[in-house]
């Protein structure tokens, strides 16, 4: 059992729900959303005040400029793409503090978010104040 309690415990340490990170955007500033896939699916949608690196792209250099106080959410498309899962490894790598968002933009939609970009959604329960 204690084997059991670790795993969720490491879970919940690690990833977090598109319900999770819109409350921490309402709550403090100590979350940052980071797109993990390349520019033209963030310039064409993102979540609100979201930053991007691709994955391909983390190195020290190209995020030296991230606060190393905030925690990064790592997302990408959703359950078909791993591009979260790499760029949240690389940026553990680089030592930031990092969670992934379970199922990527496409959960943060289905769950009524807004979105950025040049094909935004409106979000179908809430608009993001983040």
């Amino acid at each position: 059992m204690q084997n059991q309690i670790k795993f969720y415990e490491n879970k919940l340490a690690y990833e977090m729900d598109p319900s999770d990170l819109y409350a921490n955007f309402e709550n403090n500033t100590d979350y940052i959303a980071l797109d993990t896939r390349q520019n033209f699916g963030y310039d064409k949608e993102h979540i609100p005040t979201a930053i991007n690196i691709p994955h391909k792209e983390m190195t020290a250099a190209t995020t030296k400029h991230l606060d190393p106080s905030k925690t990064y959410v790592c997302y990408c498309d959703g359950i078909g793409c791993n591009a979260s899962t790499k760029g949240a490894l690389k940026m553990t790598q680089l030592g930031f503090k990092v969670k992934e968002l379970i199922g990527g933009i496409e959960w943060w939609k289905i769950d009524g978010y807004a979105t950025e970009g040049t094909k935004p959604t409106k979000g179908a329960m809430f608009e993001c104040a983040c």
